[in-house]
């Protein structure tokens, strides 16, 4: 199989388009609502996803979207989505072959993306299956619960297929070789990562195999219609972000690669953007069979917020850094997933991040990552399994040799050849009073003058002088941020003797300003 075009940007849609109108929507109005955000940007690819768990189409291998509930909806725009989509059945209109003509002819290749295990149940549990109310419901799932992983799994995701079940790959595959073989796709995505909780807790590495055979068995598929079309067609898998927890999660990419099972990889969180997907380490198992590697952004990040900038802008400057340091690391493209837009509330961001050259010299904020778990409430261990190299937040612990915690940055661009108007290192310090004493080592070499200023995020209107969170900042010069990795290191040197809690490095960012 021929290596995927260069494709700068994939935009997935999860199909939300279908739900932007009173019923009934036009095809046209449809078609319009989901390419108005990607045409003229530098988006190459659209990764369309065609359904959950029942058919949105005339199916022979799936229960019809709503049938489950004879079309009685749980809220109002489940029944604006899911009538839209009856009603096109029923007036004979196909949505899949208009995308496909208006993006060739806008100039995108079009894959169908198909998400392997999805779970929006909000954490229902087997025992509520026979009364549960929710249009994705199928009957096979109500008739068939051992098929599902129960408590062998993440609390929130118990009514999660069971992979390790034949029936279950056996199902999966009927779904999408028919999505395969009825439209003319340039490709189809399967996509691990929603959600990504596929088989017995603790016993996916070792059943890793049975992952593998079911992609193997779309990359014959993918294979025989390559040949009976005379013309590429495309195998990608959206996967964890670290090498380490794909295997821990039952997908071992080291033989996916191997094998050829993989046209185009996509390593990315489960849950929201993780900014520390390992790039580097995908790219050079890759490199070899010459297998591009796009990572990928979720909605946004979980990082609490803290300031100073506004959250839309501080969001963008983040997302910028990231694709930067993805670019630094070898990265193809950029993968953007659940970015709802219409024509211009991303536009900005999709004519920028398709390419190193359009992101130089562009406003950027650099930043350790946060590790973030989610133990109670809605999406309780959605999180687990992303972003386990976190470096904050993290408490400053006395130490023998005056050592501390280090922070990685991967930095991109030539500063000294674009020199921006500003280069700030900032810290913040939860729990931070005056006669602290914290040091940075930027780089191995210690920085003097640090300046103070108090964390104001949640007063806005400041009623009081000083607060319990503070930035320490730096401005650096452009030689001291070139790119490629520095390091950060934070160490305690004395903490106030009255105050007996933690002193917690929360944040450590680098901003860049031109």
């Amino acid at each position: 199989m021929p290596t995927p075009p260069p494709y700068g940007i994939i935009y997935n849609w999860d199909g939300a388009p279908h739900g932007y109108a009173e019923v009934p929507q036009s095809l046209e109005h449809f078609v319009e609502r989901t390419y108005a955000p990607l045409a003229n940007t530098q988006v190459g690819a659209h990764f369309w996803c065609v359904g959950e768990h029942a058919a949105r189409w005339p199916s022979q291998a799936l229960e019809l979207l709503g049938d489950v509930h004879q079309r009685r909806y749980e809220n109002a725009y489940t029944y604006l989505f899911t009538e839209t989509v009856r009603a096109r059945v029923e007036r004979g209109e196909d949505p899949q072959a208009a995308l496909l003509e208006r993006g060739h002819a806008l100039g995108l290749q079009v894959y169908a993306s198909i998400r392997m295990n999805d779970n929006h149940f909000n954490g229902a549990q087997v025992e509520d299956l026979a009364g549960l109310h929710h249009t994705e419901m199928t009957q096979m799932r109500r008739e068939h619960p051992e098929w599902l992983l129960g408590r062998q799994t993440s609390e929130w995701f118990a009514l999660s297929w069971n992979f390790a079940v034949p029936e279950v790959r056996e199902h999966r595959f009927r779904h999408i070789e028919e999505v395969c073989r009825t439209w003319a796709w340039d490709g189809v995505e399967l996509d691990w990562q929603r959600h990504p909780f596929h088989l017995p807790h603790d016993h996916a590495y070792r059943l890793r195999y049975v992952l593998t055979d079911l992609q193997r068995a779309v990359r014959r598929l993918t294979d025989e219609l390559s040949r009976q079309r005379g013309r590429p067609f495309y195998l990608a898998a959206r996967v964890a972000g670290d090498l380490d927890m794909c295997l821990r999660l039952g997908y071992d990419i080291p033989a996916w690669v191997e094998e050829g099972l993989v046209d185009l990889i996509i390593p990315a969180g489960g849950a929201a953007t993780d900014p520390a997907v390992d790039v580097a380490g995908f790219v050079d198992l890759c490199r070899p069979r010459g297998i591009p590697v796009y990572p990928g952004f979720d909605s946004g990040l979980p990082d609490p917020f803290v300031g100073p900038e506004d959250p839309r802008t501080k969001d963008r400057l983040r997302t910028r850094a990231i694709a930067s340091r993805h670019y630094e690391l070898g990265a193809s493209g950029i993968y953007v997933f659940n970015w709802h837009a219409n024509a211009e509330t991303r536009r900005d961001l999709l004519c920028q991040l398709g390419s190193p050259q359009t992101l130089r010299r562009t406003d950027q904020l650099h930043a350790a990552t946060h590790r973030y778990l989610h133990r109670q409430g809605e999406w309780r261990g959605a999180y687990d399994h992303d972003r386990v190299w976190g470096e904050v937040p993290v408490a400053l612990k006395p130490t023998l040799t005056g050592a501390g915690p280090t922070v990685t940055l991967h930095l991109a661009g030539d500063l000294q050849a674009d020199p921006p108007r500003e280069v700030l290192l900032r810290l913040r310090l939860d729990q931070w009073v005056r006669g602290d004493q914290v040091r940075v080592r930027w780089d191995g070499v210690e920085l003097e003058d640090l300046e103070t200023q108090y964390c104001f995020v949640g007063d806005p209107h400041h009623l009081g002088d000083a607060t319990s969170a503070a930035w320490l900042c730096r401005h650096l010069s452009p030689t001291q941020a070139g790119p490629g990795a520095h390091t950060a290191e934070v160490y305690l040197e004395r903490r106030h003797p009255q105050v007996a809690c933690d002193l917690v490095l929360t944040d450590l960012e680098l901003l860049i300003r031109y």
